[in-house]
């Protein structure tokens, strides 16, 4: 089944970097951004997460909690969120379940090189585990932006 707008997400076990949730609804106190993206430590990924982090306050005003998810280990994830200081979980999701349900995975290039890799994707999900608003082969620069807007957009 294809995720998209109005998809109710079944719940499901995850390892995360706050090692008591073990499963999705764990997450779903408040309305919650989920984000994929490719790689800690790569510089994307670090301006994309470093952007959620630096307006993380503006989305819990507005009633919604961040997680981060990538193939990375939670010893990756770790030293990730200790080195820019992250005051959201992330997901490690290595064989990629969680990356194949919500259907994240796509062909890409790199320098001519076809491989499997993870389409960064935002995905917001009301506290009943329903999706609201879904943006696929995300551009870093703005998209915190206009994810933050669409929330106002939503009251």
């Amino acid at each position: 089944m294809k995720i998209k707008i109005g998809s109710k997400i079944k719940n499901f076990e995850v390892e995360s970097t706050i090692p008591t949730r073990k499963k999705f609804s764990d997450f779903l106190d408040k309305n919650l951004v989920l984000y994929f993206y490719p790689k800690d430590m790569t510089p994307g990924c670090t301006t994309e997460s470093i952007e959620f982090n630096d307006n993380i306050t503006k989305f819990r005003r507005a009633g919604w909690d961040i997680v981060g998810i990538s193939r990375d280990s939670i010893k990756s994830h770790k030293k990730f969120i200790d080195k820019y200081n992250f005051k959201f979980p992330l997901i490690s999701d290595p064989d990629e379940k969680i990356c194949k349900l919500f259907d994240v995975i796509k062909e890409k290039s790199l320098y001519g090189r076809k491989y499997m890799g993870v389409d960064r994707s935002t995905f917001l999900i009301d506290k009943k585990s329903k999706v609201v608003a879904i943006w696929n082969n995300v551009k870093v620069k703005g998209h915190v932006e206009e994810v933050l807007s669409t929330i106002k957009e939503m009251k």
